[in-house]
């Protein structure tokens, strides 16, 4: 069992920058892919970033691409988001989903797990 927790969400003007972070519990962090999603009210949830479980490995939709970086560490059971360049449109709720499958994950078929997400909002 594995549990998610994102924080670092919240207002920033266009152009801003935001770091996501997502801890997770357990002992078995560096068994799972890791990566991030976005929801906006009435649409689909969105793959936005992945990551392999050594962190060598990293894909991202072609919007968040040179402005958006996922990393983690697997010592301190954290993946992070780094958003840069920011746009009224990245605004959404923003989830942390682990899977064992980056492949499977990075296609938004599957995720294990997910965090409960947390808000982001880009004011132009």
């Amino acid at each position: 069992q594995v549990q998610l927790v994102e924080s670092g969400g919240g207002l920033v003007q266009a152009g801003g920058s935001l770091r996501l972070s997502c801890a997770a519990s357990g002992r078995t962090f560096s068994s799972y892919a890791m990566g991030w999603f976005r929801q906006v009210p009435g649409k689909e949830r969105e793959f936005v970033a992945a990551i392999s479980r050594n962190g060598g490995i990293t894909y991202y939709t072609d919007s968040v691409k040179g402005r958006f970086t996922i990393s983690r560490d697997n010592a301190k059971n954290t993946v992070y988001l780094q958003m840069n360049s920011l746009k009224p449109e990245d605004t959404a709720v923003y989830y942390c989903a682990a899977d064992a499958s980056l492949g499977l994950l990075k296609s938004g078929s599957r995720a294990t797990y997910w965090g409960p997400g947390t808000q982001v909002t880009v004011s132009s």
